[in-house]
């Protein structure tokens, strides 16, 4: 199957011959025509795909050419990073189209972003958060909106926008068509369909949870943080295979600690990117990363909600993820269009447990491979993976017998006070010889004769 089966226009045609496209992905093939026939649909396919065209292919063929100020498409996107990848294929596409396209996100200054509105628009990508606040301060109407795309559901769910979603649902025309697609269905996936779809049609190429067969995995039992680290600077040391590499940890301060760790060895080599950056940093190290400037890109799981970066040739698990979808998505970064791409896990003793849900996920097992002798085997252990001392029998630790009572005693004498009412005027005024009537100068003087 090529896009001439399609049936698309010229301006996509020619878009599509500059971008060296020639055949459509599975997803791109077999969601064309739902999307186009106005239905709601749930597109499920793995990450690295295509789903962006799949989606904006049938939109854009249909898009009539209008000079009204609100816009008639709105995509929804989790992460600032996706919103400016999302925008940028879009333009592609649009190269021989008359539309106007927009990405808004938090971050930035929203009074920019509302004079971008306000000069009308046709296409709006955005994240829950910045759009609901647009939304919300009139700037930005929404009762023309006849088509609603959310990218990476499942990642969006995952980080808290249920309500916000929920709140923009209420103010959308109720007559729109809704296009969902994910890498994985979850049972939250399952309950926002079942609630805001109207009988949605399931576009699936592959089962929930099924990696790309272009992968290729394999993991490491290691004892700690900081023999991880000694493994990870062994495997880096080989610039040739490890020619673009992107490591994920779960969390800010795991990326910083292992930023610091690396910057030793490794230099103009590294960038760190998660959400504490600022947007100008983590879009610049995007940047320096897909240019090849840096070989390596240290990154938190947020990073890995759809970024689309050519030729990665390893994605590095440097810690297990709790939950097996976001393994999912971050082994998703390399193996993209149909290339060949390693993943490589690293797991402590605690992570084995989740290590096992990744395996039944996917319905496979992820080859085991011994540490190489070279590497050095470390005794230090991190904050994190020290024993906690829990004193059970301390005997200086207070029984709840010994814990204080309530903040109640009887006052000093010296500071107990009567209240004397109004002669209490009077004994102010004989200590002080003051008027104490506001205006009443002659006031002492009257007492004073008395």
């Amino acid at each position: 199957m090529t896009f001439q089966d399609l049936n698309l226009n010229t301006p996509l045609y020619n878009a599509l011959t500059d971008l060296g496209f020639t055949t459509p992905t599975p997803i791109q093939a077999e969601a064309f025509n739902v999307v186009a026939s106005g239905k709601d649909m749930v597109g499920i396919a793995q990450t690295g795909t295509g789903k962006t065209f799949a989606y904006m292919l049938p939109i854009l063929k249909d898009l009539k050419f209008a000079t009204q100020e609100h816009p008639r498409v709105l995509v929804l996107v989790p992460t600032r990073e996706l919103v400016v990848q999302v925008v940028e294929e879009i333009e592609k596409l649009s190269k021989y189209i008359n539309n106007r396209v927009l990405g808004v996100y938090g971050g930035t200054n929203i009074n920019t972003q509302k004079q971008a509105i306000a000069e009308g628009l046709d296409i709006l990508v955005a994240t829950p958060g910045r759009l609901y606040d647009l939304a919300v301060s009139r700037v930005l109407q929404l009762k023309s909106i006849q088509k609603l795309v959310i990218d990476e559901v499942d990642v969006m769910l995952d980080l808290g926008f249920r309500h916000q979603l929920i709140n923009i649902f209420d103010i959308l025309p109720q007559k729109r068509q809704n296009i969902m697609f994910s890498a994985t269905m979850t049972q939250d996936v399952d309950v926002l369909i079942n609630e805001f779809f109207k009988s949605p049609e399931c576009v699936s190429i592959a089962v929930s949870g099924t990696p790309l067969e272009n992968i290729e995995q394999s993991r490491y039992n290691v004892p700690n943080f900081y023999t991880k680290v000694n493994l990870l600077v062994h495997l880096l040391n080989d610039t040739e295979t490890f020619n673009k590499v992107l490591v994920f940890v779960a969390r800010k301060r795991m990326a910083d600690r292992l930023f610091e760790a690396l910057d030793k060895h490794f230099k103009e080599e590294l960038c760190v990117i998660h959400s504490n950056k600022t947007q100008n940093y983590r879009l610049r190290s995007i940047e320096q990363f897909r240019e090849g400037e840096n070989r390596i890109l240290v990154a938190t799981d947020v990073m890995a909600r759809g970024l689309d970066i050519d030729h990665v040739s390893h994605v590095i698990n440097f810690d297990t993820p709790d939950f097996p979808e976001n393994y999912m998505h971050r082994i998703g970064r390399t193996g993209r269009a149909e290339r060949k791409g390693i993943s490589i896990l690293l797991s402590t003793e605690i992570e084995q447990e989740s290590v096992k849900r990744i395996e039944a996920l996917m319905q496979m097992e992820i080859p085991l491979w011994e540490i190489p002798e070279s590497v050095s085997i470390s005794n230090e252990l991190i904050e994190e993976e020290r024993p906690q001392i829990k004193e059970r029998n301390n005997p200086t630790k207070r029984s709840d017998d010994d814990i204080p009572g309530p903040a109640y005693h009887d006052k000093a004498e010296k500071n107990r006070k009567e209240n004397l009412g109004g002669s209490y005027r009077r004994e102010i005024a004989k200590k002080y010889k003051k008027p104490k009537t506001r205006g009443d100068k002659n006031y002492n003087k009257r007492n004073k004769r008395k």
